[in-house]
C-alpha cells in the first residue's frame, strides 16, 4: 500500500515493503559489490570538489548533472530487473538508473531537484533504498510549508512525479551518529528529443 506524501505542486508516493529484508539485502550485497562506483568531481565556485557519495550510471542515453557527464551504458540485470519490478509497482517505465552508494554519515546530498532537460517536462523518478535508514527531507521552494522528513528503511521505494521537482527541493543530509552504508536507485525515464 503507497503513501501519498505531498499537500500540493506535484505527488510522492511511498512503498515502504516494496522488496521484504532478505531481498532487500541481497540487492543490497550485489550492487555493492558489482556496480561500478565512482568518485567524481564537481566545480563549486570555480574549485572541484569531490561529491560526497560514490555514483555509478546506467542507461541508453547519456547524463549531465552538476557539470558531469555520465556516458551510456547498459544495465546490469540485477538493475534491469529492478527497474522492472518498480515500474510494475508504481506503472511508469524506466529505462536508465543513477546510484548512489552512501558509505557513512558522512556521505550526503545537498538541497536540490531533479530538474534537469533530459529528465522531461515533469520528470519522474523512483528512489528504491537499501542498506542503512537515513532520513530524506523535503521541503517547498516558495511556500511556508512545513518540511518533510521521512527515515526510509531498506527496501522502501519513493516514487516522485507531477510537477514535484518545479515546486519542491530534497536532500539527504549528511550526520554525525553511527550509521551503516545506503545504496539509493533512482530510476528514471529520459526524455527523448
Amino acid at each position: 500500500m503507497a503513501r501519498q506524501l505531498l499537500p500540493c505542486d506535484g505527488a510522492m508516493w511511498l512503498f515502504e515493503a516494496f522488496l521484504p529484508p532478505p531481498a532487500a539485502d541481497r540487492a543490497f550485497a550485489t550492487l555493492f559489490d558489482e556496480l561500478d562506483w565512482r568518485r567524481e568531481k564537481m566545480r563549486i565556485m570555480g574549485r572541484s570538489v569531490a561529491v560526497p557519495r560514490l555514483t555509478a550510471w546506467y542507461g541508453a542515453a547519456a547524463y549531465r548533472y552538476s557539470g558531469i557527464d555520465h556516458p551510456p551504458r547498459p544495465m546490469p540485470a540485477v538493475l534491469h530487473d529492478l527497474a522492472a519490478r518498480a515500474a510494475g509497482t508504481t506503472g511508469r517505465s524506466f529505462d536508465a538508473v543513477l546510484a548512489n552508494l552512501y558509505r557513512d554519515g558522512a556521505d550526503g546530498m545537498g538541497w536540490h531537484a531533479d530538474d534537469e532537460k533530459a529528465l522531461g517536462e515533469n520528470p519522474v523518478v523512483a528512489g528504491l533504498s537499501l542498506g542503512a535508514t537515513r532520513r530524506f527531507q523535503i521541503k517547498h521552494k516558495t511556500r511556508a510549508l512545513p518540511r518533510i522528513d521521512l527515515d526510509l528503511p531498506s527496501g522502501s521505494l519513493l516514487l516522485m512525479s507531477g510537477p514535484m521537482q518545479h515546486h519542491w527541493l530534497h536532500r539527504l543530509a549528511k550526520t554525525k551518529r553511527p550509521v551503516g552504508p545506503r545504496i539509493n536507485l533512482t530510476f528514471r525515464r529520459m526524455a527523448r528529443a
